[in-house]
């Protein structure tokens, strides 16, 4: 996979096998959900699953205040 980015000029958005840095943000975004969501209900279907994910996720990316903002929400921040 390096080698044909490489070839194409394309620049990679992970480093090197065995960084453990790579999946930090992304597992940061997932623990936070299941933490904060996941684990404090129940699902019947896969539907609602989805449902709530794009629920909390808009919630997150929109109103959930951050720490790394000033605890702000995104919307006051901008």
């Amino acid at each position: 996979m390096k080698e044909a980015c490489e070839r194409y000029g394309l620049r990679r958005s992970m480093g090197e096998t065995g960084i453990c840095w790579n999946n930090a943000g992304a597992e940061s975004l997932w623990s936070t959900f299941e933490h904060e969501y996941y684990y404090r209900h129940t699902f019947a279907y896969r539907t609602e699953l989805v449902a709530a994910v794009d629920n909390w996720m808009n919630f997150y990316n929109t109103r959930r205040r951050h720490s790394t903002i000033g605890m702000l929400s995104p919307h006051s921040y901008e």
